[in-house]
């Protein structure tokens, strides 16, 4: 079994969901080793989550946006409103959603379905950059 973890930092993304698979393989190709196993990415924050959903429609982002907006409205009247207008929406969007994705690996690929992709969904209006953690984990193809 083989262990492999790292902290990640993406661009700051503007409010929405925005497709990352293609960065997480860039940022951990020791995917390509593993003939089965585990594959967990976090997210190390509090007003923004992880989601798979479909990737090949554009409209789908824009959709899961408006959804996740008619959930939490940024002009209910919340209590916690010390750090903006967006902010208690976004905490409540991203515990809807979730912190963390586990996908199983085979043969160097995540075992996405056809039509899925893993999206980082931006609560804030202007966030910063965001972390993720990605742990991977499995057996290795012999010849690796």
């Amino acid at each position: 079994m083989k262990f492999y973890q790292k902290i990640i930092s993406l661009p700051a993304f503007p409010r929405g969901c925005h497709l990352i698979t293609s960065f997480i393989y860039k940022e951990i190709p020791e995917i390509s080793h593993i003939k089965i196993g585990m594959f967990s990415v976090f997210i190390r924050h509090t007003s923004a989550s992880l989601t798979i959903n479909e990737n090949a429609d554009p409209d789908v982002p824009h959709d899961l946006e408006t959804l996740l907006c008619s959930w939490a409205k940024d002009d209910f009247l919340y209590r916690h409103t010390e750090e903006g207008p967006d902010d208690m929406s976004a905490h409540g969007k991203a515990s809807l959603m979730g912190a963390q994705l586990s996908i199983p690996v085979k043969n160097g690929q995540l075992l996405l379905g056809t039509w899925q992709g893993i999206y980082l969904c931006e609560h804030r209006l202007h966030a910063g950059c965001r972390q993720l953690v990605l742990t991977l984990w499995g057996e290795e193809h012999p010849d690796k």
